[in-house]
């Protein structure tokens, strides 16, 4: 049942434009923090720069995955029905973007969607909540889109996802890529990038 209190986008177009750009300027500038403030109101539970992101991202032929702490409030799949016409799977290696309350408790990045020399770019983009992003922190960052090196700070980054990480950027040209978001910021980790633990 969709909750009455939620809404989509303020405005759909501009909104969603507004926040694709952010998206796509994140992804161009690994580890770079971007402002990202959603004008909607998702259901309880499900972090409103999360949704802002399923709603700019996401259509009626986008499968979505949501880990089982979004899961198991159905409103959260209705409410992303209603609003882009998305449907929802349980299998993560379907899923074109995975959304997660708990980067701690996510699968492994090879269980989600790799693609395949033809078609990269049919892998899964993970959405992760964090509690917290810096611009001073202990990854440092290098790769495409970066001119020397770069420090991101990630609260929570469990023990041994850099290694995680590494290879899925072994896998290149496939493999996942990260948006990270906290409250009124993101960041995105792209494939392409090396992570060093300071």
């Amino acid at each position: 049942m969709l909750d009455v209190a939620s809404t989509g986008f303020a405005d759909p177009v501009l909104d969603a434009q507004a926040q694709f750009r952010a998206l796509a300027d994140a992804l161009a500038r690994p580890g770079s923090l971007r402002a990202f403030t959603p004008r909607l109101t998702p259901p309880v539970g499900f972090p409103a720069a999360l949704a802002s992101i399923a709603l700019t991202v996401a259509d009626h032929e986008t499968a979505i995955w949501l880990d089982p702490a979004f899961a198991a409030d159905p409103g959260i799949a209705v409410w992303l029905a209603f609003h882009s016409g998305a449907r929802t799977t349980s299998d993560p290696s379907e899923a074109a973007f995975a959304f997660v309350a708990d980067i701690r408790a996510m699968p492994p990045l090879a269980a989600f969607g790799l693609g395949d020399e033809a078609y990269p770019d049919r892998s899964t983009t993970l959405v992760i909540a964090v509690e917290s992003l810096a611009e001073e922190g202990a990854l440092v960052l290098s790769g495409p889109g970066i001119e020397t090196d770069r420090r991101l700070g990630v609260t929570p980054w469990p023990e041994g996802f850099s290694a995680q990480f590494a290879a899925n950027r072994a896998l290149f040209p496939r493999g996942v890529d990260l948006i990270l978001a906290a409250q009124g910021v993101i960041a995105a980790l792209p494939r392409t990038t090396r992570i060093r633990e300071a």
